[in-house]
């Protein structure tokens, strides 16, 4: 019994995982640019971006991301973007969690947010992987 593909094709499909998370970013990003006045409001100040400009850049990142983890080829690629984009929004989500009334987000989910963003890091890191190639 062996672990790998048995076939380029099948090592080119993206596995459910990656499928998951694929589906969690492009969901996140269309709700940045459908819906952007909440996620405006969570920018922190001091940016040298307009809360909205900071809004929309990071939708369309996680729209890219999250499409560029279904084909093999931009997996690796989407990966690092993914992996900035999480590491850039994290202040957004201290930010958050210092205020949740300010939000209109209870202090559990503001603050329970926080530890979620390395284990989503890690799922991009282990998604991103470039898939293995056959001998």
């Amino acid at each position: 019994m062996t672990l790998l593909p048995s076939s380029r094709a099948e090592a080119a499909r993206p596995t459910l995982g990656v499928l998951l998370l694929a589906a969690l970013f492009v969901g996140a990003g269309t709700l940045h640019v459908l819906t952007p006045r909440f996620f405006d409001q969570i920018v922190p100040p001091g940016l040298p971006l307009s809360p909205r400009a900071a809004t929309l850049l990071s939708g369309a990142a996680e729209l890219a991301g999250g499409l560029g983890l279904l084909h093999p080829r931009t997996r690796p690629a989407a990966r690092w973007g993914l992996l900035a984009l999480l590491v850039a929004v994290f202040p957004a989500n201290i930010y958050m969690a210092q205020a949740p009334e300010r939000f209109q987000v209870s202090p559990a989910v503001a603050w329970g947010r926080l530890p979620l963003q390395p284990l989503l890091m890690w799922m991009v890191w282990r998604a991103g992987r470039a898939a293995r190639r056959r001998l």
